[in-house]
């Protein structure tokens, strides 16, 4: 009885909290509805818990207990320190789109440098033009995923990024979230449109600035990229200590296209990073990689599902994580493969490298298999670095801890060396290096 009250109060609080912002929230008439039916779909599940399959390690409910009120627009001292912290994480070259608060910060952004072939609107200007009124059922598109309903309902700004046809775009594209405050929520939602032949690379960052805790960020991306087209995406979540990040992913791939994902969480209480990738064109090649850095009682989730819906398709999963402390590493991958979708190559790779006697690490691989005349395997380990190496490092002269982070070192780099861009690669290699030394 007393859960169900919980979850009574827990749903009415957040009933609360998405009417006290309906009027913060950009676009009406149709927008508005469908916020609306969004958040019917999220108030029917409510926050995700461990009775749902694919939250069952990552209990929600539990674990944040309430949806946090929406968090004020930033202002003029925000948005100063909003720009020390972009500029800490900004990637060589890259073309910077900065959100403070789930707000686009236009005087923070390289606005300026945005090459030719490519349209970047914010989210807010598109939902408040008539014009592009219809483009609001795709880009707040939802799923039966409650966390993803609620963003549908609560995002207040973003980024809409459209590439030409057979456009290549030299400079990577950051945008970059900086969260300003304490125990507040943030929604952002962004959509990307990847024409013909386009090639692209997006690359997001989740930073606090000095001050910022508590808060909670809930975060979307849809992507869709077209035939023959190739793009790299990467994530690097490194929030506050006493920070919930949520990030979503969902992403359609079209013919003989390419896509390369990478995500990497390093730092806050409870991550949750979820990528739905669907591969709707033949000859579509996938490489998604992943690293959990988990230390003090981190709670760090990745959950990728990859859905081959048609033949001659080929999926690489490759996933790590190093836990230390009392902190939790949470991996699941699913590959599904379509009745029509034989001749599909699909290999998923879970390690797990354990620090400490109190670490917990999670592994879930799964094979959904509706076709014949496939290539598919899996595969899940962990376990604690070799007392071996570390002597043979140690008898060499190197202390304990710089003999643990070479080996550290060489034991997530199998995923990072999958980054395709050396400038993205090493923009990564500088996160995992803060990390490393942060533990010494």
């Amino acid at each position: 009885m007393k859960q169900v009250l919980a979850k009574a109060d827990a749903d009415r609080a957040t009933g609360d909290v998405f009417a006290a912002a309906r009027g913060r929230l950009p676009g009406v008439g149709l927008v508005a509805q469908i916020r609306a039916r969004a958040f019917d779909v999220y108030k029917r599940a409510g926050l995700p818990h461990r009775r749902m399959e694919d939250w069952k390690y990552t209990d929600l409910r539990a674990l944040i207990g309430e949806v946090l009120p929406l968090a004020p627009r930033p202002d003029a001292e925000a948005l100063v320190r909003a720009k020390v912290s972009a500029k800490q994480v900004a990637a060589d070259q890259a073309v910077k789109l900065v959100l403070v608060n789930g707000i686009f910060a236009p005087e923070l952004s390289d606005v300026g440098r945005v090459e030719n072939g490519v349209v970047v609107r914010s989210l807010r200007e598109v939902l408040e033009d008539s014009a592009t009124g219809a483009m609001a059922g795709l880009v707040l598109s939802t799923t039966s995923d409650s966390a993803i309903s609620l963003n549908a309902a609560m995002a207040t700004d973003g980024l809409v990024i459209t590439v030409n046809d057979g456009n290549a775009v030299k400079r990577p594209i950051q945008i970059v979230h900086v969260a300003t405050g304490s125990s507040v929520s943030t929604y952002t939602r962004s959509y990307l449109q990847l024409g013909k032949e386009a090639h692209a690379a997006i690359v997001e960052s989740f930073v606090p600035a000095e001050g910022a805790s508590g808060y909670q960020a809930n975060d979307a991306m849809i992507a869709l990229v077209g035939d023959e087209a190739s793009l790299s995406y990467i994530r690097v979540a490194a929030a506050a200590s006493d920070a919930v990040n949520i990030s979503s992913a969902i992403i359609a791939v079209g013919a003989r296209a390419k896509l390369d994902l990478f995500s990497m969480t390093c730092s806050g209480s409870i991550s949750r990073y979820q990528g739905f990738i669907t591969l709707t064109g033949e000859g579509t090649k996938l490489s998604a990689n992943g690293v959990n850095l988990v230390r003090d009682k981190l709670h760090a989730d990745t959950t990728i599902v990859v859905d081959h819906a048609v033949p001659y398709c080929t999926s690489r999963e490759k996933f790590r994580a190093v836990i230390d402390d009392c902190g939790r590493s949470v991996f699941q991958g699913r590959i599904v493969v379509r009745p029509a979708a034989r001749k599909t190559d699909a290999t998923l790779i879970s390690r797990a490298l354990l620090l400490s006697d109190q670490a917990e690490a999670d592994n879930k691989p799964e094979l959904e298999i509706l076709a014949d005349d496939v290539v598919c395997s899996h595969g899940a380990t962990s376990g604690a670095l070799d007392d071996t190496l570390l002597f043979y490092l140690r008898a060499r002269g190197l202390s304990e801890k710089d003999a643990q982070m070479l080996l550290i070192k060489a034991f997530i780099g199998e995923a990072i060396e999958e980054i395709t861009s050396g400038n993205l690669r090493d923009f990564v290699t500088v996160q995992t290096e803060r990390w490393l030394q942060a533990r010494r």
